[in-house]
């Protein structure tokens, strides 16, 4: 009997082939030239044929199979799935890789003749588009390796619709995927995870847009998290829930309140069919604490209430979830200068506060922390009405006048103008400097602007009002001191703090171009009077007009009237005489004997 091996592999299907070799069987075994049959018959077999054998022994761990050939082929263990399973004469079916022309042994492989099989028939039974299942076998270059009877290439970018954080996760799982491409010739299959997840959501997101509608409760599960909120899978299709909309209350970040993979009931906010697009909301499955945010707290209510974050322009107050107020840094201390609202209170601390606005619209509530307390400006005008000698300290000088703390948080302005009766100021650090201690009168209170003017020359008469005019008259010649020389003239100091002004055009009788030609800082001049304006507060002098007197003796009187008043205003003769010791000088606050 022939075997049944060798006639398969000869491809023998008919009765007459059958007779015909068995005939020339029996003739070589009759003739003993059995061998070179053998080795005819084995020649027409080509490496590449996939012959049927049997388990027909073991050789260690490996497997002996008879294919009906001269010689056995030998499988070795890792070629069988389950090789524990394999049990003496399974019938198998093997590659022919090929066969040594000196010994007459065989190469076999069946997990190649599997390949083969299985190709054929994914190629017979299946097309491109179709779904297959397959188990990923390793991780390759550019994607995976996936085995659905022959291995087939799944590209990374096909592994899902995110790509995920390391491929690898999924050797071992059995997947399902959709054949994105068949190349017979060079037995190539590409297949596609994530062409198939996107049609199938695809018709998930179709059915869920058309059953659902806003207002609805659904539920879903957190699929990515971002600064500006978390994108949930409802079944098909992603939906936004916004940060602004997960709680009435304050978050830094969504995964404060969400994790990956968290399942979720939200409810719909609004649907774009046209987009495919889904809003979200968490918070608004409850009532909205500003509702009811105008009866609970009132304008005026005095409450209490924890610091959640601080701003370098005021500090946000939590009176419940969901409901913050702001305490502008203006509205920390009636006294007090805050440069930051860290100076005065510190997150989590408990404040009390009054509720000073409320717009429900913006859900915006203004609060004020020292309206908890007395403001110390209502009884300003009542301790310090008009007239009212203070004492403080300079706490800052400024181009227009000093501020002088009269008590703590209360300052009074001393403005540049109301520091000297005479001496003109461009500066207050001329006179006064900061830091100093300093008795000034009230001159007026404002409480709505919570101001107070104060003076210092108002602390003694105006020399202006009668001393000056009294004991300086136009005409008069004296003697002064240059104090200060500008482009346009030369100012003189006639006594302590009291200054006139010689014009540029009174140095001389000849055009004067650069009064330093004419006089220096420090020299002694003598000048007439022109004229003494009480109301712009100034003195005119003449240099050329007292050098002008021709006669000696009219200049002698001149000069000698102005020394007699001179002497009528120090109290005696003059510096060289013995007669009076009281001197008048023009001070800050006017005029005062020494």
């Amino acid at each position: 009997m022939v075997n049944k091996n060798l006639i398969a592999t000869l491809g023998i299907e008919d009765d007459e082939a059958l007779n015909m070799l068995e005939a020339e069987l029996g003739a070589a075994v009759a003739s003993g030239d059995m061998e070179s049959l053998l080795g005819a018959i084995t020649d027409d077999l080509n490496s590449g044929t996939i012959l049927t054998g049997k388990i027909i022994g073991r050789a260690g761990d490996d497997f002996l199979v008879e294919v009906g050939l001269k010689s056995e082929g030998t499988l070795r263990r890792n070629e069988f799935d389950n090789p524990e399973e394999v049990e003496i004469g399974d019938a198998v079916e093997v590659l022919l890789l090929d066969i040594e022309s000196d010994t007459g042994d065989i190469l076999v492989s069946k997990r190649k003749a599997d390949r083969i099989r299985g190709w054929e028939r994914i190629i017979t039974e299946n097309a491109e588009g179709d779904v297959v299942n397959g188990k990923v076998m390793r991780k390759i270059k550019g994607g995976l390796l996936v085995d659905i009877g022959v291995p087939v290439f799944l590209p990374a970018s096909q592994v899902d619709i995110r790509r995920p954080g390391d491929i690898g996760d999924f050797i071992g799982q059995t997947i399902e995927a959709q054949i994105l491409k068949i190349d017979e010739e060079r037995r190539n299959i590409v297949i596609s995870r994530r062409k198939l997840i996107e049609d199938e959501r695809a018709e998930a997101r179709k059915r869920l847009l058309d059953n659902v509608n806003e207002g609805d409760l659904v539920k879903g599960v957190v699929k990515n998290i971002a600064d500006f909120g978390a994108f949930v899978d409802l079944g098909g299709i992603d939906g936004l829930l916004h940060i602004t909309d997960m709680s009435w209350g304050r978050i830094n970040h969504p995964s404060d309140m969400l994790k990956i993979d968290q399942e979720i009931e939200v409810k719909i906010l609004s649907i774009e069919q046209d987009k495919g697009k889904i809003a979200l909301g968490l918070k608004q499955k409850d009532a909205s604490p500003w509702d009811e945010v105008e009866s609970k707290y009132p304008v005026n209510a005095r409450i209490s209430g924890h610091v959640t974050n601080i701003m370098s322009y005021g500090a946000f107050v939590k009176l419940e979830e969901g409901v913050e107020g702001l305490v502008h840094i203006s509205e920390m201390s009636w006294t007090k200068r805050i440069n930051h609202p860290s100076e005065m209170v510190s997150i989590g601390e408990e404040v009390e506060v009054v509720v000073l606005d409320i717009n429900k619209d913006k859900q915006e509530i203004s609060l004020g922390m020292k309206q908890v307390e007395v403001n110390p400006w209502d009884l300003v005008a009542e301790k310090y009405p008009p007239g009212t000698v203070v004492e403080g300290k300079i706490r800052n000088l400024t181009s227009y006048g000093a501020f002088v703390e009269i008590e703590p948080g209360i300052d009074g302005l001393l403005h540049v103008s109301d520091i000297s009766w005479t001496k003109k100021l461009t500066h207050p650090n001329e006179l006064l400097k900061k830091g100093d201690n300093t008795r000034c009168v009230v001159l007026e209170v404002d409480q709505s602007k919570q101001r107070v003017a104060l003076g210092l020359k108002q602390m003694t008469e105006d020399p202006w009002a009668e001393a000056i005019p009294t004991h300086y008259q136009p005409g008069m010649i004296v003697q002064g001191k240059v104090t200060k020389i500008t482009n346009f003239g030369v100012f003189v100091e006639l006594e302590d703090d009291l200054e006139g002004l010689l014009h540029i055009s009174e140095l001389a009788d000849h055009k004067v171009e650069n009064p330093q030609d004419i006089v220096k800082v420090g020299e002694d001049v003598e000048v007439k009077i022109l004229r003494v304006d009480l109301d712009d507060r100034k003195i005119g002098l003449s240099l050329k007009r007292a050098q002008w007197t021709a006669d000696p003796e009219e200049g002698d009187a001149a000069r000698g009237e102005a020394k007699l008043e001179k002497q009528n205003l120090t109290g005696g003769m003059d510096t060289h005489g013995a007669m009076g010791t009281d001197k008048i000088t023009f001070g800050p606050g006017g005029t005062k004997s020494s």
